[in-house]
């Protein structure tokens, strides 16, 4: 069958998916409220890093703001954020104000497709009557509604769009058949029919990144406990590492839009029908904690050294959820950042990848230049991006005075690469 796309949402999901499917279906619409996205992206530049230049140009996506040109479409694909609030409950917001723009151009036979990570439910239960209810339609007759979790990793350039299998839902048969021919086209590794939205696709994505959560928690609990115990978790970790069976996960800062923000998801509609999830929300715990550890950590160590902490020299490298990425969003560095506060300490941050403008709207953090990390009493090394270990361990050191602190965060160093004159710390 013949489709129409078009795509809500330009991110780092969304893009991918518009240019997929620009590939096998021309006319395809790429649509973004931010005004910013749309002419960075008509200027060839994609600021998220996952489509280079060369990739932008070769398809012809219509990238716009203005919902009248989705006019037409026969199917769309919602990528939008589905954030947490400050109270960690879900943010429907960007959700539910996409089904309103969809709503304005939905015309009957279409079928909308949400790729948001929701809880079960969200898609039919009020994803339908919102664009029921602006459309005029009739749900589940004159429209249909699909579901196909996004699995893109920011930053990952292996596991790809296109390399993924791809869970595809309807809410009949006809339409599952539908959403599975359209993906099955941009989707070399294949799709997985799910046989209903909520009970299975639904749910099945939103467990995907609380497992991981779990595990990591797992990590960082180890992590804390060989602390105690003067053990190195890496070390503990590659010699366990050589059993079959054993999970190659790490210790480190849970951030972004996904693995610390889906669980909330999941335990949201769990205390909704009446059960508490322990194991999730203690997971959960323990990964918002570690920011604030770290800090604390620094502190005592500053303190064992004889370095001042109560305005000491302390720099902070990485801004960013995580390395080789600029994405700023659900970072955890700014816990260390408000631990190191309450000590008196006003750390310099650098990120070579991240955004200053974004830094100062999101955090209210200034960016600084690398230069100003000199005769530093402490130094953390945050997000080891790139650019960061190019030059090696030693490069970061000589920004440290004599008996300086340097705090490796995800053990990205060697301890034998690190001078004696360091103190030298990894989680």
């Amino acid at each position: 069958m013949s489709e129409k796309i078009g795509v809500i949402g330009l991110g780092y999901v969304g893009l991918p998916v518009a240019l997929g499917f620009a590939r096998h279906y021309p006319g395809t619409i790429g649509f973004d409220i931010s005004e910013r996205r749309i002419k960075t992206l008509k200027e060839g530049h994609d600021y998220t890093a996952e489509v280079t230049p060369e990739e932008l140009a070769e398809h012809d996506l219509l990238y716009t703001r203005d919902p009248a040109d989705l006019k037409g479409c026969t199917f769309f694909v919602v990528t939008v954020p589905t954030p947490i609030d400050e109270n960690r409950q879900p943010d429907l917001t960007p959700v539910m104000k996409a089904c309103e723009t969809v709503g304005q151009m939905l015309t009957p036979g279409a079928v909308v497709v949400f790729e948001s990570t929701v809880y079960p439910g969200v898609t039919e239960e009020i994803c339908g009557p919102i664009l029921a209810r602006v459309s005029g339609l009739r749900q589940g007759q004159d429209f249909k509604l699909g579901y196909s979790p996004e699995r893109i990793n920011p930053g990952d350039k292996e596991h790809t769009l296109t390399r993924i299998v791809k869970v595809v839902s309807g809410e009949d048969a006809e339409t599952l058949d539908r959403v599975a021919e359209a993906y099955g086209r941009i989707i070399e590794a294949g799709v997985h029919n799910a046989p209903t939205i909520k009970k299975v696709a639904e749910a099945a994505k939103v467990i995907e990144n609380t497992q991981r959560d779990l595990n990591i928690a797992l990590m960082n609990e180890l992590a804390l406990i060989f602390d105690r115990l003067d053990i190195r978790t890496k070390d503990v970790l590659e010699a366990a590492g050589t059993k079959w069976n054993f999970l190659p996960f790490s210790p480190g800062l849970v951030g972004g839009h996904c693995i610390g923000v889906d669980p909330y998801y999941l335990t949201a509609k769990a205390k909704a029908v009446g059960y508490y999830p322990q194991v999730i929300l203690a997971g959960r715990r323990i990964n918002d904690g570690m920011g604030a550890y770290i800090a604390q950590r620094l502190v005592k160590l500053l303190i064992e050294q004889d370095h001042p902490v109560k305005r000491g020299r302390v720099g902070v490298l990485g801004l960013t959820f995580k390395e080789n990425v600029p994405d700023l969003r659900n970072s955890r560095v700014p816990d260390i950042i408000r631990e190191l506060r309450q000590f008196g300490i006003e750390p310099l941050v650098h990120d070579p990848l991240a955004d200053p403008e974004e830094a100062r709207h999101e955090y209210d953090l200034e960016l600084v230049d690398l230069d100003a990390f000199t005769e530093l009493d402490g130094l953390i090394l945050a997000v080891p991006h790139r650019a960061y270990l190019e030059d090696g361990a030693g490069a970061l050191c000589t920004r440290l005075s004599e008996g300086g602190v340097l705090l490796d965060v995800k053990s990205a160093l060697h301890p034998d690469d690190i001078p004696q004159i360091t103190r030298y710390w990894s989680l």
